[in-house]
């Protein structure tokens, strides 16, 4: 990629303000703005529920090791089709 000199800035600008006009540019820089914040405020969105989903449930929510036993002992055989038939949890990105 060619390196941008200070005179080819210059000339940017100058076209930019004479396309534009002096009073557009603010509000195409405040949109521009907006938008950035909007795409980083989705990111973060995705990102949290990513680690949000990798963590295991609280310790609240197990159960002790035995009560588990226990209760698949006293479970059906048709458990295991029970397990099969359930949906899939969603998934963010495919």
């Amino acid at each position: 990629m060619a390196n941008i000199g200070m005179w080819e800035i210059l000339l940017i600008l100058l076209l930019v303000l004479l396309l534009f006009g002096a009073k557009r540019i603010p509000e195409i820089a405040g949109s521009m703005g907006k938008g950035i914040r909007e795409f980083k405020r989705n990111i973060t969105d995705v990102e949290r529920a990513f680690k949000e989903a990798d963590q295991p449930p609280p310790v609240e929510q197990r159960r002790p090791a035995e009560s588990l036993n226990a209760s698949r002992a006293a479970e059906p055989a048709d458990a295991s089709k029970e397990a099969r038939d359930r949906e899939e949890p969603r998934r963010l990105i495919s």
